[in-house]
């Protein structure tokens, strides 16, 4: 694989020019034939010799490797896996690939692949470079719910770094693999499918430069439960109540809903969480340093269990990486020990805010109802510095609204 950094190369153009490029030139020919910039996941190896002391046996490494081809046919970009996922058949590179690409329509793109998604290096290291305004990712995904199915976990990064997220994932239902799309800050075009084995072609028009969630300046100042939350936020006193509703002194008065603590495994880790039982409420769940809010109002009452959780720490399973985590989520079933099953329908109707004091501005917003779609908060953004979701009129039933804050140096 030569790198496009020190060799100009077109392989269609020039498909003698290295051995053992079938692939690349029928890419590149590809990308000549539609007129497109191409980016394509593949292997590739890079010979090394024994006195490199991580040298394999064979004499060679075996990099997960996406390859960027121009309209032209050039190849113009090659990026390795820096964040592997189970993969024996592949070596980590030496050095971190920070792949950008320039195009003549929308000026630069970001590369990373998978499992990177969720890591310091490359992914937030491409967006210092404040001209990169999309990214490209390939994906083999394993969907887990409540807080990381594909599409989801891709949406939330669009919105969180006010990015285009174009998503190919892997179309392989038997193993739980699916959900692709071309995700902005505003909005998704997606396709998630575990019934059907055949895959989708996603089209869809967006902006050169993506507009952004982040910010109050859409607050809707008429909007009561923004005005209650902000006054909660400022530090108003509220009261607690049990069976009955207690009066207290103060100018503004809230009631704090007493619910009973349990603890449940979801997503492998230990939460902390509280019962959403009442047709309107305000919630705290606090574990380590993170302390969670929820202020909600539903208008009508379903026959399901809802939880709002909390976990602050390292996460061990399949991966080792720190994570503050609020999140409101549907349960599999009535009892507690159900809360952080994976689940997908829902009918449980919410409009709510979601808060926590994050001790990191790396936070990603995830907002999925029933049947794997994907919503758009009414706002985000901080707050007294609190992090907050706001949401009302959802589409259907809610299945899980988080905010999953990443310490990338805590890993």
């Amino acid at each position: 694989m030569p790198s496009p950094k020190l060799v100009r190369w077109n392989p269609c153009l020039e498909p003698h020019r290295f051995n053992d490029t079938e692939v690349l030139q029928r890419l590149s020919c590809m990308a000549i034939k539609g007129d497109m910039f191409l980016v394509a996941n593949l292997g590739t190896k890079q010979p090394c010799h024994s006195s490199d002391l991580r040298c394999p046996s064979d004499g060679r490494y075996q990099f997960n490797t996406n390859v960027v081809f121009s309209n032209n046919g050039t190849l113009v970009g090659c990026y390795r896996k820096n964040n592997l996922y189970f993969e024996a058949a592949f070596d980590t590179p030496l050095q971190v690939d920070h792949t950008i690409f320039e195009t003549p329509f929308a000026g630069k793109f970001g590369v990373f692949t998978c499992f990177d998604i969720l890591f310091f290096d490359p992914a937030i290291r491409l967006l210092r470079d404040s001209e990169v305004k999309h990214i490209v990712f390939p994906a083999a995904w394993f969907n887990q719910l409540p807080l990381l199915a594909a599409i989801q976990i891709q949406r939330a990064f669009a919105m969180a770094f006010g990015v285009n997220f174009l998503a190919a994932n892997i179309h392989h239902p038997s193993l739980g693999m699916t959900g692709s799309g071309i995700h902005t800050p505003l909005k998704s075009v997606w396709y998630h499918d575990m019934e059907n084995l055949t895959g989708h072609l996603i089209i869809a028009q967006v902006a050169k430069n993506p507009q952004g969630l982040i910010g109050t300046e859409n607050a809707t100042e008429n909007d009561p439960s923004h005005s209650k939350f902000l006054k909660i936020l400022a530090g108003d006193p509220y009261c607690e109540k049990d069976s009955q509703e207690v009066h207290c002194d103060g100018a503004s008065k809230w009631n704090m809903n007493v619910a009973p603590t349990f603890h449940s495994e979801m997503m492998y880790d230990n939460f902390t969480l509280v019962p959403v039982w009442e047709k309107e409420g305000y919630l705290r769940v606090c574990a380590n340093g993170l302390c969670c809010y929820l202020l909600y109002q539903r208008p009508t009452l379903s026959n399901e269990l809802y939880a709002l959780g909390v976990f602050d720490g390292l996460h061990t399973v399949h991966g080792t990486y720190y994570v503050q985590v609020c999140a409101l989520v549907k349960c599999g079933g009535l009892g507690f020990d159900t809360c952080g099953q994976e689940i997908t329908e829902a009918t449980g109707s919410f409009e709510f805010h979601l808060w926590g004091n994050f001790s990191t501005s790396y936070i990603f917003p995830m907002l999925l109802t029933s049947g794997m779609t994907l919503e758009t908060p009414d706002q985000l953004g901080w707050e007294n510095d609190h992090y907050f979701l706001r949401k009302s009129g959802l589409s259907s039933g809610l299945v899980t609204a988080a905010l999953y804050g990443r310490l990338y140096e805590r890993d």
